[in-house]
């Protein structure tokens, strides 16, 4: 039977468009609410695939670019996980969005209250960067990959 992956405190996800096999994929409003309920969701699918181990570091970073589409996007959010089967086992984790600027890496200064996050997904995944949104849409994905466990 398959846990339940509803969105926690009635917060709404735009569309399951897929929790099935290797992939799982959500869209949310552009909500502050958003960025909790893509936690839920993304806990929930790793520890359906036996990934609860990669939990709290890929929580942490899809909290960070949810927020960030967050303070500079206006439209939906997009949230995919791959377990991807190449030799060193890889879970890719997406996070779109339909503004086209990419994210830039900036060192904060100690009193800032914002500027750490593409640090922070930069030094905690094993790869990560940006690309242009899907084919005939506007925007753009910043993923990372972490290692699978084991």
């Amino acid at each position: 039977m398959k846990p339940d992956i509803g969105p926690p405190l009635g917060r709404e996800v735009i569309g399951v468009i897929d929790t099935e096999g290797a992939c799982a994929e959500w869209d949310f409003p552009a909500d502050p609410g958003a960025v909790r309920t893509a936690r839920a969701v993304v806990r929930a699918q790793l520890g359906e695939w036996g990934l609860g181990a990669l939990g709290d570091v890929t929580v942490l970073l899809v909290s960070e670019l949810v927020t960030n589409s967050l303070r500079y996007a206006s439209g939906p959010i997009g949230v995919r996980l791959v377990r991807q089967g190449d030799p060193l086992g890889t879970l890719l984790v997406e996070v779109s969005d339909p503004l086209p600027d990419p994210p830039t890496e900036r060192v904060a200064a100690p009193d800032d209250e914002g500027g750490r996050g593409i640090q922070l997904v930069a030094r905690s995944s094993r790869r990560w960067g940006t690309r242009p949104g899907r084919t005939g849409t506007a925007g753009k994905t910043v993923w990372f990959e972490l290692a699978l466990p084991g």
